[in-house]
């Protein structure tokens, strides 16, 4: 489980606290990858990804303090292993990540004022994502929301009958292009492109490329409610 570095109270140590937690993830799965990857076995039960302050990383069982000590990373990473392309898998654990870094920083941060809040924010958000780093992006602007692929060409949503179908391609291609422009693959992190197959998920209602979740648009006739691999996972353990 994470450690705490004497609970940082400044903006300048909370900084330092959240640096030094992103750089130890950021080796996990980068320099330490093949070695994080092992770790992150399928048939072992919930394990999540964490940094320490100490700029080390480890792959653990969550903690049993009910509530734990700091915020909890993501749960179960080892389940979505073997099911998922590995770079795949890898941006899919980094947005996790990130998600976690942030959250942890702000629990740190929540005695802060509304300046010192915004110095933190604005210092951690001069420094790459974890999954910019992974995907070997630069500050990716991700927008996954239900109605920015509503009307993609290719994509799926369900109809009335509660089918999964084909949405229509839109007449005017140039207004779909802008629409989705910044709608990015849940799996991949890539860029919305009309000449793509793309599924949505009923469940979280993020958007994927039909390859990276290996779907295809003769399959997705069939579906009557796509679940993604990340839904379906939490789905399994409860």
């Amino acid at each position: 489980m994470s450690s705490v570095s004497s609970s940082p109270k400044s903006v300048e140590e909370i900084f330092k606290d959240y640096n030094a937690r992103h750089t130890a993830i950021v080796r996990a799965l980068t320099h330490d990858v093949d070695e994080f990857y092992n770790l992150c076995d399928p048939e072992k039960e919930n394990l999540c990804l964490y940094g320490h302050p100490n700029e080390t990383w480890e792959v653990n069982l969550p903690a049993e303090e009910v509530p734990p000590e700091l915020p909890e990373p993501a749960l179960g990473i080892n389940f979505a292993r073997d099911g998922m392309n590995r770079r795949d898998w890898l941006s899919l654990v980094a947005v996790h990540s990130d998600c976690w870094l942030l959250s942890v920083a702000f629990f740190f941060g929540t005695r802060l004022n509304q300046n010192e809040r915004k110095r933190l924010f604005s210092m951690i958000n001069e420094l790459p994502t974890t999954f910019e780093i992974v995907a070997e992006r630069k500050h990716v602007k991700e927008k996954l929301t239900a109605d920015s692929g509503s009307k993609s060409r290719g994509s799926t949503k369900k109809s009335t009958d509660g089918q999964a179908k084909s949405t229509p391609k839109v007449a005017d291609e140039s207004y779909q292009e802008e629409e989705h422009g910044e709608t990015l693959c849940g799996s991949c992190g890539g860029n919305y492109s009309a000449d793509e197959f793309w599924i949505g998920c009923d469940i979280c209602e993020r958007w994927y490329h039909g390859k990276c979740v290996k779907i295809t648009p003769a399959k997705a006739e069939s579906i009557k409610q796509y679940k993604c691999p990340l839904c379906s996972l939490k789905r399994s353990r409860q």
